[in-house]
């Protein structure tokens, strides 16, 4: 804030040229116009980059924990931590809070003082401060001390003196001294006896009641020797949007003065306007209203204007000006509007008017531009993540609980089918134990005939042993046997269940692995996975090696433990190798192959049992989870679809409209082509280029409208150009619509000859319908691609160039299918059974276009007789739920009654896709408009 003493003398001075009855110039008027303009939209900028930072802030703030607690980039991010960290870049930022909303000022720069103050007169229409060899001017030399000037607006006329922005001084002022005509020149320079530093950086108000500073303000920069220009720029340009000026009165520059601007270039990134002024001191305000073309030159003088002059030619070479832009020779500078704008220079100081007020224009336009679009990108962005956030979340909605369900089913049919093969397995399992036993026998007898005994020191010459040394031997011999024959009994059992490893395993733990990656509870990860672990180790020893901790060994050894401990020994033998041999053949002959069978299978259905009760208690822990978890999607889902998506639409549609009406301005109504539910059309001769148009002009009742609205224009302009939609070019929001009363949304878009309704009343052959089928058709299929529904096809929605080739208007329903609220939208007749409920897909559009190849069928318009005998809509509804449909006429072709039928039956999944209709419709073209059947066909809809 700027802090104002009082003067403390209460003395000020009223000019005489400077009041309320100044004499405002047409150039100065025009000025005014833009600026005013400039600073309407900023208004609104402001108004949105406001709304946006609200917006993102309050995303941050509902949505910050989840944000936080989202995992590292490898892995996607909860969709809720996604839309916390939602905001601008922070270079984008930082561009946007330093241009938008930034006070409008021309800047004077020029070759001295008298220079400089010649151009503020012609501005203000006023010879407000002293020109010409009487005022002394400094001539860039140093030798002249002159501050710096601030023109702004004020009832009253008055100067001052004033820190920049801060603190007026308390000094008495030789204009407070009486009133003036001319700024006095002692106010204007820094006096050498003066000591006061505040004094010295202080720069001259001077308050005037001027319709120009009523928008902008106007600042002169100090002489060179009071503050370097590059420095005084740098100082007074923060948070401005400056139009420079340049103020030239000599035929070249000094190289002082080039230094002084190749330093400004770089550091300053704005267009400088150069103006010539002429070197004697004009009348006070030449410009009085704007000049007529001059009078024709002679031959002679056309070839000079031809010639560059030094000082073009100077600032050519020195790269201050382009080549490509047009000069003041022709009046505007030649520069697209919006083009990044280039210095210009004018030297014809009588055509100022046409060079100055459309360099600011360009200025200023480019600067709001680059604002709108800036902030208009970053709606999109993040719109787009929505839109793909709800369709992230909606197939999280749909396939999570079929992947729950799944996996239950599957560990099911897994855990019977091992249970089974338990069962069955019992018998070949004695068998396979007998054979292994005989096959094995001869190496188990010579192994244990060889065995060197641990522990245990045999005498050499056959003498006995003790009773604990024999026991020793006998249990190693024994461990030998259970060793070999464990693990070949568990190879034999893997082998004969190992089918069922693809069949069950891969798409069973590729199915749990995701839903144990998407909960949320990271404590429980890999739980229910471990407990499918054990079903399968369980039943065919997958990933467990063969040890003595082993499940398969533990059971065995056990088994043969038992068996083998019954045998006793009287006496202690020898050890002796016919003894070892006799050890282990006794061992093998005492193990029964069926008791064995009988044990291990017993084992297994007991640990299948156990595992998958774990199985399905993890699973229903699991479940639990994730059944919390979808509720918290399907609200965020409703947020994002109802609220989110909806407001940030709104303020993607305001910079997006902001951008357009800048570049291209207002569009102009014409005639009135028609009426609608949510709007009227008009004609519109041209706008942006684009040549004819059609103007649909929408006052939202309410936010809902307005958000419908918002959202519609987004999905329609992300669309890529197709030759079968119709193209939109723009939006521009009218906020004088009805004179002023309400606020419009003008859409502008491509205009065609007509509908389709009308087109039928006129009259269309049998080739020409079917080709417009075809069409409608493609364009549907078109908007299915990029994942959109349309939800109201109809005749009036379908527009006809003039060669009768159709186009899909009226996106106004159109949604992303993740984005639909399951609202009921559209036109009756056209409208699916399955709309009423509120659950429904893109299948709704092929169902209306049932509807309409009937009508395209019959080429008229008149209603089917199920839909014209309902008396209301609640009636026809009703109808249509029970089944009611078009009736068939007696000259519809076989085939294209069976294509209308199929497209509206009653169940969505029965209806064709339109990848098949598309291609039978072609056929039965073909098939129909060949050159006999083309004038059957005429016949038939001459009788029709």
């Amino acid at each position: 804030h700027r802090h104002r003493a009082q003067v403390m003398d209460g003395t000020g001075g009223g000019g005489t040229g400077t009041g309320t009855g100044q004499k405002v110039t047409p150039m100065a008027r025009e000025l005014t116009r833009i600026f005013s303009n400039y600073n309407k939209n900023s208004i609104l900028l402001k108004k949105n980059l406001k709304e946006t930072n609200k917006f993102f802030r309050e995303m941050k703030q509902n949505y910050s924990n989840a944000c936080a607690a989202a995992p590292s980039s490898d892995t996607p991010a909860p969709e809720a931590g996604q839309l916390g960290c939602i905001s601008f870049p922070s270079h984008e930022e930082e561009f946007l809070q330093a241009s938008v909303g930034c006070t409008p000022y021309i800047v004077i720069l020029g070759q001295d003082c008298g220079a400089r103050y010649q151009l503020v007169n012609c501005l203000l229409g006023e010879r407000l401060l002293p020109t010409g060899p009487e005022s002394g001017g400094c001539g860039g030399a140093g030798g002249c001390k002159r501050r710096r000037l601030r023109f702004t607006h004020g009832r009253q006329t008055r100067l001052s003196l004033a820190l920049p922005d801060q603190y007026e001084l308390v000094h008495q002022l030789a204009g407070h001294r009486g009133r003036w005509d001319t700024v006095p020149q002692e106010d204007l320079e820094i006096q050498e006896e003066c000591q006061d530093p505040a004094h010295r950086q202080a720069e001259l108000e001077v308050t005037l009641h001027h319709q120009l500073l009523q928008e902008c303000k106007i600042l002169v920069v100090p002489c060179p020797s009071v503050q370097p220009l590059e420095e005084a720029l740098e100082e007074c340009l923060r948070g401005v949007v400056p139009i420079l000026l340049y103020a030239i009165n000599q035929d070249t520059l000094s190289l002082a003065q080039v230094e002084d601007l190749r330093s400004v270039r770089e550091t300053v990134p704005f267009a400088i306007c150069f103006i010539r002024v002429p070197s004697d001191s004009p009348p006070p305000c030449p410009l009085t209203e704007l000049p007529p073309d001059l009078p024709s030159k002679g031959v002679m003088e056309r070839e000079r204007d031809r010639e560059r002059s030094p000082l073009q030619a100077q600032l050519l070479s020195l790269g201050f000006l382009s080549s490509a832009v047009g000069n003041c020779s022709c009046g505007a500078p030649t520069q697209a509007p919006a083009a990044k704008p280039q210095s210009v220079l004018g030297e014809v100081f009588e055509r100022l008017p046409r060079l100055l007020a459309p360099f600011a224009r360009l200025v200023l336009h480019n600067q709001q531009v680059e604002a709108a679009s800036l902030l208009n990108g970053v709606h999109c962005r993040c719109l787009d993540l929505f839109i793909n956030q709800a369709f992230d979340m909606q197939r999280d909605l749909q396939i999570t609980p079929r992947r729950l369900e799944y996996t239950r089913d599957k560990e099911a049919e897994l855990f019977q089918s091992l249970m089974g093969i338990a069962n069955r397995k019992q018998e070949e399992m004695k068998d396979m134990i007998v054979e292994t036993l005989a096959s094995m026998k001869e190496e188990l007898l010579e192994d244990a005939a060889n065995l060197e005994f641990t522990d245990i020191i045999v005498p050499p010459n056959g003498e006995p042993v003790s009773s604990k040394d024999i026991k020793s031997c006998i249990r190693q011999i024994q461990e030998l046997i259970v060793l070999q024959l464990n693990q070949a009994v568990a190879n034999k059992l893997i082998s004969s269940v190992d089918y069922l490893r693809e069949s069950f395993v891969g798409t069973l733990e590729r199915c749990l692995r995701s839903l144990e990656k998407s909960h949320m509870d990271t404590s429980s990860h890999n739980i229910t996975s471990n407990h499918l672990k054990q079903i399968l180790n369980a039943a065919y020893h997958v990933e467990v090696t063969f040890h003595s901790g082993s499940s398969v060994t533990r059971l065995v050894w056990e088994q043969i433990k038992q068996i083998i401990q019954r045998l006793t020994w009287v006496n202690p033998p020898a050890i002796t190798v016919e003894w070892k041999r006799k050890v282990a053949q006794d061992a093998i002959e005492s193990l029964s192959a069926a008791k064995l069978a009988k044990s291990i299978c017993s084992q297994f259905r007991t640990r299948l049992n156990s595992s998958h009760e774990a199985f399905a208690a993890s699973l229903r822990q699991l479940e639990e989870g994730h059944t919390g978890r979808l509720e918290r999607t399907e609200d965020l889902w409703l947020r994002v679809r109802k609220d989110h998506a909806p407001r940030l639409a709104r303020l993607s549609l305001e910079s997006r409209s902001l951008r357009d009406v800048l570049l291209h301005g207002k569009p102009k109504l014409g005639k009135e082509l028609g009426r609608g539910q949510y709007g009227v059309v008009y004609l519109c001769d041209n706008w942006g280029g684009h040549y004819p148009c059609a103007l649909k002009s929408v006052v939202p009742p309410d936010d809902k409208h307005w958000n419908d609205l918002a959202l519609e224009f987004h999905y329609t302009r992300s669309l890529p150009k197709h030759e079968r939609l119709v193209d939109l070019h723009g939006s521009v929001i009218d906020h004088t619509y009805g004179g002023g009363s309400s606020i419009a949304v003008l859409l502008i878009m491509e205009r065609l000859h007509r509908d389709l309704y009308t087109g039928l009343k006129a009259g269309l052959s049998l080739r020409e319908r079917l080709q417009i089928a075809l069409d409608v058709v493609e364009g549907i299929r078109f908007l299915h691609s990029q994942g959109l529904l349309h939800r109201d096809i109809k005749l009036k929605n379908v527009l006809l160039d003039k060669q009768n080739r159709a186009k899909i208007t009226d996106l106004g329903f159109c949604k992303p299918e993740a984005m639909m609220s399951g609202s009921i939208v559209g036109t009756p007749i056209h409208m699916a059974p399955e709309l009423f409920t509120g659950k429904y897909d893109n299948s709704v559009d092929v169902y209306a276009f049932g509807i309409l190849f009937w009508y395209l069928c019959t080429g008229s318009v008149k209603l089917p007789e199920a839909f014209e005998k309902c008396s209301s809509k609640d009636q026809l509804w009703n109808n249509v739920k029970k089944g009611a449909r078009p009736e068939r006429l007696p000259t519809f072709d076989e085939e294209c009654w069976q294509l209308m039928e199929a497209c509206w039956n009653g169940d969505p999944s029965k209806r064709p896709l339109l990848g098949i209709v598309q291609p039978g419709l072609q056929g039965i073209m073909d098939r129909l408009c060949s050159t006999g059947s083309d004038r059957k066909s005429a016949s038939l809809d001459d009788s029709t």
